[in-house]
């Protein structure tokens, strides 16, 4: 169970690495004003429609280590006594 909290802390970390770069090039490029709560509701719909697309991406990429690591594995059952 360690190894799916170590791999959760990382993603936490990188997201929250991810959000402060987002907050300042959605501010950088259109403008808003963070004294103004309406511009922070749509900072925050657009960081999390990027959630949900980083999110399946992560899913895809899992997907495709579980598929690879079974074919591995089978290529070297065949070699094994």
């Amino acid at each position: 169970m360690g190894k799916y909290k170590d791999i959760t802390v990382i993603l936490l970390i990188v997201i929250i690495g991810i959000f402060i770069p987002f907050i300042l090039s959605i501010v950088i490029t259109f403008g808003f004003d963070f004294k103004e709560l309406n511009n922070w509701l749509k900072i925050g719909l657009a960081f999390g429609y990027f959630l949900i697309i980083f999110a399946v991406e992560l899913i895809a990429v899992y997907i495709y280590f579980i598929l690879t690591n079974k074919l591995a594995e089978k290529k070297m059952g065949k070699y094994k006594p």
